[in-house]
């Protein structure tokens, strides 16, 4: 199955090294990485994404790889918008500020990556934009 996802992940005030961005400074809060699956996989891509925040993965192939890979983090909540293409639409609606360039180097947009804001705002923005929580959707 084909969708667009949010990744809900808590992050304390740290500073964690992105790739090639470099070192980027975060504030406190709950953020949120909108992201795509279509192509190969589909939603696999998610599984792929806990894996790596329970420490089961080392690659970092995306800049969120960097955010859920780091010991201090936690991937609270996963949410789906099966057969629907909005990763830049909900970039730019869903709640906090957007995180320069993270997640959004095939586009456009400020960033794929917003925040920080408090983990029960995002749940209610992203299930009122009509997401899904992944545990209560087959994948």
């Amino acid at each position: 199955m084909d969708g667009t996802y949010v990744l809900a992940i808590d992050v304390p005030e740290t500073t964690i090294d992105v790739g090639a961005l470099g070192r980027l400074e975060f504030t406190s809060g709950t953020y949120a990485y909108i992201g795509s699956a279509f192509g190969p996989g589909g939603f696999s891509r998610v599984t792929r994404h806990r894996e790596l925040a329970r420490g089961e993965r080392d690659t970092r192939h995306w800049h969120v790889d960097y955010l859920l890979g780091h010991p201090e983090t936690r991937l609270e909540a996963v949410y789906l918008f099966p057969d629907a293409d909005r990763e830049c639409e909900l970039a730019a609606t869903l709640p906090g500020q957007p995180v320069d360039a993270v997640g959004a180097s095939d586009c456009r947009c400020p960033a794929h990556l917003t925040g920080p804001t408090a983990s029960a705002r995002l749940r209610e923005a992203t299930l009122e934009a009509g997401g899904v929580r992944a545990d209560r959707h087959e994948q």
